[in-house]
């Protein structure tokens, strides 16, 4: 059987970088969106986890309140807690992709380190667009 998904919304909180023991690095984090049925809307939030530079390049480009699309698998997670078993269903993301502008929320460069715009200086990525760094080839998770 085939599991895939394709997943478009906004992240609910910036992407928080982990480390495993063995040094492998991951990232948890929720992805919002909404449907829409006459006066009903439902709002939805599903979990999603990027392991590896999936989970860097998440870290380094996407900011709480961006529009993200993901592709990836639904998969269940079991463990078990105080002798109890639990379970919870992700996404397991193999692929990351911009959406949407950079004024929609958040942006690349929208908060951390040297080219956040907290300074009040003119936003460089104004027109949408945002130019790519110099051998960002190699950190892509996709070729």
């Amino acid at each position: 059987m085939v599991s895939s998904m394709i997943l478009q919304g906004r992240l609910t909180a910036d992407i928080q970088l982990r480390h495993t023991q063995s040094d492998v690095a991951y990232s948890e984090f929720t992805v919002a969106w909404s449907d829409k049925y006459k006066d009903t809307e439902t709002k939805c939030f599903l979990r999603c986890k990027a392991w590896r530079r999936t989970a860097e390049f998440l870290d380094r480009y996407f900011r709480k309140g961006q529009e993200i699309a993901i592709q990836g698998r639904m998969v269940t997670e079991q463990w078990e807690a105080d002798g109890e078993k639990k379970s919870r269903t992700i996404c397991l993301v193999d692929k990351v992709n911009f959406c949407g502008s950079k004024t929609s929320g958040g942006g690349a460069g929208g908060g951390k380190g040297p080219d956040s715009q907290a300074s009040g200086a003119p936003d460089p990525y104004s027109d949408g667009f945002m130019d790519v760094p110099d051998g960002i080839d190699d950190e892509l998770p996709f070729h």
